[in-house]
């Protein structure tokens, strides 16, 4: 009889995870050298260069517009066992989203040799890194938000069982180098001026320098309809400047090489140093302007480009800048009624925008639909003023005693047409009075934006800067009166030395 056969033993597995090194990751900032910083570390046991040669202990100052730049660096401190299947990546957390960083080394292929992998080979799966050896990567980033950001890295190494994880996570603060602060003045129904303020905010001690700044751009970025030109030049390339480099104003420039003018001309701004800068935003086509710049029409940006003391460079841009609104203080009242603004109040219909506003008013409220958003004082502006009358090219200054005629544009704002009286009142007027009749029949004006022109005459009675006021315009049909805001100011001279000047 056959014996029975010896039982058969499980093989050997074959496929065991290999052993693999822990990794050592090493993050440093990447940024221009400072002056006079104290040592954190050098890169070998002895600085030969002094503390020109040492490492940042932080990331010291960062500012928005800069590039946040970084070094990754990954070794295998083991004398033996290799890193196996390694992968990299790396994510910039802003306030609010996080952004990939590529690094070349999120799945690249074998580095045979190993050590300074530069991620050519991305795509081929993970890398392994010999003993001793080791690989790195550089990773970027513009900053744009301002507020704190964690720099994430994560490195995988081994597989199956073996496998691990290692995050790190460096937190860093981004601040503004400049505060900006803008003032918008309407310079008539297509045109506004932007003054823009900026203020290095800057620490007297932060990054190289000592936290000086120099202003090598300033830009104004107006939306698609709009231009906008810089008014003065000098500071950051303006008109000036550029005219003087391009030799079409020889004497000019030659003028121009004391020391001081060219400082004050550089843009430099030391920490809690201010300058001013004034651009002018119109309409680019008839058509446009036609329409005019309304109440909360975006006007653009204004951009600044910076260098600090060791060549750093950034952007900043303000927040976007709008048309203000041309409601005249005193024209609405507690119970929601119109009132007569007083001339106290500095107001003037002219170059106000006024017209622009109560048109865009109407515009609105005609393609929203009556009473489906909320109410204000601007959004009620057709209501408040559904006629508005503007001079016409008004003249700045009058001789006593003599009469001019002046142009009046009268538009209808409302949905219906209006049956219009133009009135201007004798007792609301002084320095400058109506000559001749003091209201005009205008017949029916069309609704929505229907207008008429009509001439009056007025004569300056007194020498000294008055306003044009004491105008009303009265529905014949309703017996509505819409009094108007004074309509322009107006200097008047003395008539001796006007009737000298002629002779």
């Amino acid at each position: 009889s056959s014996s029975p056969s010896p039982p058969v033993s499980p093989s050997a597995p074959t496929d065991q995870p290999l052993p693999t090194a822990t990794p050592t990751l090493k993050v440093m900032r990447l940024q221009a050298p400072q002056l006079g910083q104290p040592n954190a570390g050098s890169l070998g046991p002895h600085s030969i260069m002094g503390p020109g040669c040492t490492l940042p202990d932080t990331f010291g100052v960062i500012h928005i517009g800069e590039t946040f730049t970084a070094y990754l660096g990954v070794l295998n401190a083991d004398d033996h066992v290799p890193i196996r299947n390694l992968a990299v990546t790396a994510q910039l957390q802003t306030p609010s989203r996080r952004w990939p960083l590529p690094c070349g080394l999120e799945g690249v292929g074998s580095a045979g040799g190993g050590g300074g992998g530069t991620g050519d080979d991305e795509g081929q799966g993970p890398i392994d890194i010999p003993p001793g050896s080791g690989v790195d990567a550089i990773v970027s980033r513009p900053l744009e938000e301002v507020g704190q950001h964690i720099l994430r890295v994560e490195v995988a190494y081994g597989s199956g069982p073996t496998s691990r994880t290692l995050r790190k996570f460096y937190r860093f603060n981004v601040s503004s180098p400049l505060h900006i602060r803008e003032l918008t003045v309407r310079a008539g129904d297509d045109r506004c001026y932007v003054s823009i303020a900026v203020e290095n905010a800057s620490s007297s001690g932060a990054g190289t320098g000592g936290g000086g700044l120099t202003i090598c751009g300033a830009d104004f970025h107006p939306p698609a309809g709009l231009v906008a030109e810089r008014v003065g030049g000098g500071v950051g390339g303006g008109t000036q400047a550029s005219t003087a480099a391009d030799g079409s104003d020889y004497t000019d420039c030659k003028e121009r090489t004391s020391a001081v003018s060219l400082y004050e001309t550089s843009g430099r701004l030391e920490p809690g140093e201010s300058y001013r800068y004034l651009f002018l935003v119109r309409a680019a086509s008839e058509d446009a302007a036609l329409r005019g710049i309304a109440c909360g029409d975006e006007l653009g940006k204004a951009v600044f480009a910076w260098r600090k003391a060791m060549g750093e460079s950034g952007r900043i841009a303000s927040a976007s800048v709008r048309c203000p609104p041309a409601q005249p203080p005193g024209l609405v009242s507690e119970d929601g009624t119109t009132s007569v603004v007083a001339a106290s109040s500095k107001f003037v219909v002219h170059r106000s925008g006024l017209s622009v506003d109560a048109a865009a008013a109407a515009a609105n409220r005609l393609a929203r639909g009556e009473g489906s958003a909320q109410q204000t004082p601007q959004s009620n502006l057709d209501k408040l003023l559904p006629v508005t009358v503007e001079p016409i090219d008004p003249p700045t200054s009058l001789e006593l005693g003599k009469p001019v005629e002046i142009k009046l544009l009268i538009v209808n704002h409302s949905s219906e047409a209006m049956s219009l009286q133009l009135q201007m009142r004798l007792a609301q007027m002084s320095g400058v009075v109506v000559c001749g009749r003091s209201f005009k029949n205008l017949g029916e004006v069309p609704p929505s934006g229907g207008s008429s022109v009509v001439e009056i005459r007025v004569v300056a009675l007194v020498a000294g800067m008055f306003y044009v006021q004491g105008c009303s315009v009265v529905d014949l049909v309703s017996g509505r009166e819409v009094a108007q805001p004074p309509l322009f100011n107006v200097f008047i001279g003395g008539g001796g030395n006007s009737v000298s000047l002629e002779q």
